[in-house]
């Protein structure tokens, strides 16, 4: 430990973050490996174990192995442990170690907690952890009670309905995406209660932890003449607007095939899930390789832009989406000047620039690690496959068409990159490879080019 001590203070915050990350991966890796986690007579390669390890602390729920068959009740204890350290964050659990143990949260510490939650000050980052810590256990708690009380009534059995609910209620709310069951919710295809309550969680880990708290104090009333942040209100839009669109295209594509014959409310239901489990979740209520190649392109896509910062998921986020598009509707080529507004208020130049440099470098890897996926797995999967494999990493979703276990050992390493990306975020990977410049003090001469 005092040589990770050194080499943090020798690290920039964005370094300090890496680390911190791979080493909670190292310790996830390590805890995967504990006597009687695996069932007895099952071998686990190491790297399968490394992978669930990052897809642990990715929250992505990616997995070559499956988790019912291959951990006891012991290592699903252990795996939802793994999922509430990278849903909550590294820093906000190692923060609240801090608290418990008495330990002084210096400066350093307050940067890494800054940066991880995309704050840009140090005030209030403690108090702001706790909140978060709190907020999530708490609906993780009701999420877990309901859920193990409604699976009760299904099955008398009270220790499956204890771990069934606490395990779907961690899963959804950190939108880790694995499941015990071995067939994610297909088994609750039919309960809409479950889908309910699982929609829920999902969309309340996903939205975005600020969101929460603005609207936690909003119904408290705690804060005189308040207002929602430009940041809330955004990111709410944008959230539901993806949510709505992607559950109409999903009826559209699939309508005339596999929803023929299907009642409407199952048709409504099996949209709304798909398309609210591609924020960041990756839980699923049919299995998506059913769908047509459209629907799972469209998919991949709304993987690609995941869910909102300083939430649980990853992907390029539902506000650097929101500014891209915002800036292609307020674009004028005859006013250089011209600004991004959104209600009622302009958007700083810099998130203007933060979200095209998130965009560029997200399409650069992704399209990067589908060349290098199809080239190591040759023609053994199709082009959807791995594209739709590479948008679940990325955005660290774990939805899959069932070839995680099958890919090769460089596609696996690739996989386990772009979720340790996606879990990180791409801000702070383009800083800590890039490094912060100072301003320039001085301009070289302007000259006009042609664009288009």
């Amino acid at each position: 430990m005092s040589i990770l001590n050194q080499l943090l203070r020798k690290s920039s915050p964005q370094q300090g973050i890496v680390m911190y990350y791979l080493f909670a991966i190292i310790v996830a890796f390590l805890l995967l490996n504990l006597p009687y986690v695996h069932k007895p007579g099952v071998d686990v390669d190491p790297l399968d174990s490394l992978f669930l390890a990052v897809s642990g602390v990715s929250v992505t729920g990616l997995s070559p192995v499956n988790i019912a068959d291959t951990y006891t009740m012991f290592g699903q204890i252990i795996i939802m442990v793994i999922l509430n350290i990278g849903g909550i964050g590294v820093m906000a659990i190692g923060t609240l170690l801090w608290v418990v143990l008495g330990k002084r949260i210096g400066i350093r510490e307050r940067q890494l907690i800054m940066l991880d939650n995309n704050k840009n000050s140090m005030s209030g980052t403690v108090k702001l952890i706790l909140d978060i810590v709190r907020t999530i256990l708490f609906i993780e708690l009701v999420g877990a009670m309901l859920l193990a009380f409604y699976f009760y009534k299904d099955n008398p059995d009270l220790k499956y309905a204890v771990m069934q609910g606490i395990f779907v209620s961690v899963s959804a709310t950190t939108n880790g995406g694995l499941d015990i069951t071995g067939k994610s919710l297909i088994p609750y295809a039919n309960d809409y209660f479950v889908q309910t309550i699982v929609m829920f969680l999902i969309i309340l880990g996903s939205i975005g932890f600020p969101v929460l708290l603005e609207t936690k104090a909003y119904i408290k009333n705690r804060v005189t003449n308040f207002r929602f942040s430009l940041f809330t209100k955004i990111t709410t839009v944008t959230y539901f607007g993806l949510f709505i669109f992607g559950i109409i295209v999903i009826l559209i594509l699939e309508n005339n095939h596999v929803f023929e014959g299907m009642s409407w409310h199952k048709k409504l239901f099996y949209a709304l899930f798909q398309s609210a489990t591609t924020r960041s979740a990756g839980l699923q209520t049919i299995d998506v390789n059913e769908f047509t190649d459209g629907t799972n392109m469209l998919m991949s896509l709304l993987m690609f832009i995941g869910s909102s910062p300083s939430s649980v998921g990853g992907g390029i986020r539902t506000t650097t989406f929101a500014i891209l598009i915002l800036f292609l509707l307020n674009f004028n080529n005859t006013n250089e000047r011209s600004s991004i507004k959104a209600f009622n208020r302009e958007i700083h130049i810099s998130d203007v620039q933060r979200s095209f440099a998130v965009f560029i470098m997200a399409t650069i890897l992704t399209f990067g690690s589908v060349i290098v996926m199809l080239v190591s797995e040759g023609e053994q999967m199709s082009l959807i496959q791995i594209f739709f494999e590479v948008m679940s990493a990325f955005g660290t979703c774990g939805l899959s068409l069932g070839v995680t276990g099958d890919l090769t050992e460089v596609s696996k390493v690739v996989l386990m990159i772009l979720m340790f990306i996606g879990r990180v975020g791409l801000i702070c990977f383009i800083i800590m490879i890039g490094g912060r410049r100072e301003p320039d003090k001085y301009h070289y001469p302007k000259e006009r080019i042609q664009i288009g």
